[in-house]
């Protein structure tokens, strides 16, 4: 049986296509080296490769991140790729972050109503969807071991010195658009965050060699 590669919603397409890897730093490139040599090790070896993005609440950084890296995989079709988010505390996933996902092409539903919202996040009209909520690092939802553990944020890098079960440990850290929040310039630094995440993840994936 042949499996035919997943299409992406258009708009998420056209929104890849505009980013430009050219701009990513070599001291950048640097600090993303470990996740793109993590990929390729498991795609050499055709192992399922498990990515769990952390920060502090898991509300922002740690989603934009697994969102991308889920969504990336499916572009440049690389299989068995499975994507999380969790945090050193569980709080919400904060509602701008869904909007600026919302705002690149992604089809976003609130499946269930809470303090701690269930989101349901497409990037495609086949693929399943991206369950986004709020969860600590070593949730029952999460890898119990063998995945990469990428820290997003100082103060969760800090804070977690070592992951359990985690096969390789990367800090890959984002300034947070949190700083922006309730200010004229909040939906700005969200697409600005989140676009310069995607141009990363982009970078890291478009380098995975597969057959």
């Amino acid at each position: 049986m042949t499996t035919t590669k997943t299409i992406l919603f258009s708009e998420i397409e056209k929104s890849i296509k505009k980013l430009n890897i050219q701009t990513i730093s070599k001291e950048r490139k640097a600090v993303l080296q470990p996740l793109t040599e993590f990929i390729q090790t498991k795609v050499d070896s055709a192992k399922e490769i498990r990515i769990n993005f952390i920060c502090t609440h898991n509300s922002r950084r740690s989603h934009l991140s697994q969102v991308w890296a889920q969504t990336m995989a499916q572009y440049f079709n690389i299989k068995n790729v499975y994507c999380y988010s969790g945090g050193t505390e569980a709080t919400a996933l904060f509602p701008m972050a869904s909007e600026t996902l919302k705002n690149s092409g992604f089809q976003i539903k609130i499946i269930s109503e809470n303090d701690n919202p269930i989101y349901s996040i497409k990037y495609a009209e086949n693929a399943h969807p991206i369950i986004g909520f709020s969860k600590k690092l070593d949730d029952d939802f999460n890898p119990k071991s063998e995945f990469a553990a990428i820290m997003t944020c100082d103060s969760a890098n800090e804070a977690c010195p070592f992951v359990p079960g985690a096969e390789k440990r990367i800090p890959i850290t984002f300034e947070d658009p949190k700083a922006f929040d309730d200010t004229p310039q909040q939906k700005e630094k969200y697409k600005e965050r989140s676009l310069q995440i995607a141009t990363e993840l982009k970078y890291v994936f478009s380098n995975i060699e597969h057959k």
